[in-house]
């Protein structure tokens, strides 16, 4: 069997869909247009993408969701990609490498008992609001900035997200229950979002401002979302977006779910999508910035939530 034909390791077709966004088809037609990706073959005969294919193609999406076009992104090289994304991800392309941040490090090094550690010493020095509103928001970019530039391997990734969830959740189990007069939410994200560290983090701030919350987690049906609603009797659905997701997407599901939902129902978007910066949609609350959470809530209280009326005179 030749060099060319021989089966080779790299990542499935269905995974750099997920973690790029870029759907398949797209990936396929883009093979046949431009020449790249230039994926080999797996034992089965299926497509698979070598790691820095990969990271390029992230790095493209990222840069199709502030406007630029895949037909010149592709013939680019991952340093001038890097080059061009410069502070798309909050960070200067002066930033040196991630492999000094110590959680980053500690990836690297799969010290998973440290990874941990560290997370917990960041809960006790910042406090669950804390930890969840500066230290994660900054890690999640760290960690995704660093798999980008070929430092962290997928794994490595995926190794984080799952130490993060089980360090924060075990905090959140430790909540008081629900006390404050709502709102209730509704946490999930559409179809094409395959990315939950962002529900977790609201999900955190929702229970500490003692709102009774319930999360679907990530890939949930549009129509699903709309009967969960009904279910829980919902007062917000809140959603959350990263930069990979299609902005077209984003938009059209935004817009029918905003025409499917019952009139009183609000809707919050959140995350890192460019889009949601750029684009107003009618009956959608944006959150730039998870920190801003609270004062969202504080605010919904302010309009919406019910106001016991006075005893009458004698009672």
């Amino acid at each position: 069997m030749s060099a060319m034909t021989e089966p080779q390791e790299g990542v499935p077709i269905a995974s750099v869909e997920q973690a790029t966004g870029i759907a398949r088809a797209t990936l396929r037609i883009w093979e046949r247009r431009y020449g790249f990706p230039q994926p080999g073959r797996d034992l089965r005969g299926e497509r698979s993408y070598p790691d820095d294919q990969v990271r390029k193609l992230r790095l493209i999406a990222d840069l199709m969701n502030q406007g630029h076009r895949p037909g010149r992104l592709v013939q680019l090289t991952l340093p001038q990609l890097e080059s061009l994304a410069g502070p798309a991800g909050d960070r200067g392309g002066e930033r040196p490498l991630s492999v000094d941040q110590p959680v980053i490090a500690a990836l690297r090094a799969h010290d998973v008992a440290t990874v941990r550690r560290l997370l917990e010493e960041g809960i006790r020095q910042k406090g669950l609001a804390g930890f969840v509103t500066e230290q994660m928001a900054r890690l999640n970019v760290d960690v995704g900035i660093a798999w980008a530039r070929g430092e962290v391997e997928v794994f490595e990734e995926h190794l984080y997200s799952e130490c993060v969830q089980q360090v924060v959740r075990t905090h959140l189990a430790r909540v008081a229950e629900p006390v404050a007069p709502g709102p209730r939410v509704l946490l999930a994200t559409f179809p094409e979002e395959g990315h939950g560290l962002g529900l977790l983090m609201a999900q955190v701030l929702l229970a500490l401002e003692g709102c009774p919350c319930t999360s679907l987690g990530v890939r949930v049906p549009l129509q699903q979302i709309v009967a969960a609603s009904k279910a829980f009797h919902a007062d917000v659905v809140g959603l959350s977006f990263t930069p990979s997701m299609n902005p077209a997407h984003v938009l059209r599901g935004l817009e029918q779910l905003r025409g499917e939902l019952a009139p009183q129902v609000a809707v919050w978007a959140g995350g890192r999508s460019p889009v949601l910066a750029r684009h107003r949609i009618a009956g959608v609350q944006p959150i730039p910035n998870i920190s801003e959470l609270p004062a969202l809530v504080a605010q919904w209280r302010a309009v919406r939530a019910p106001v016991p009326s006075a005893l009458p005179s004698g009672a």
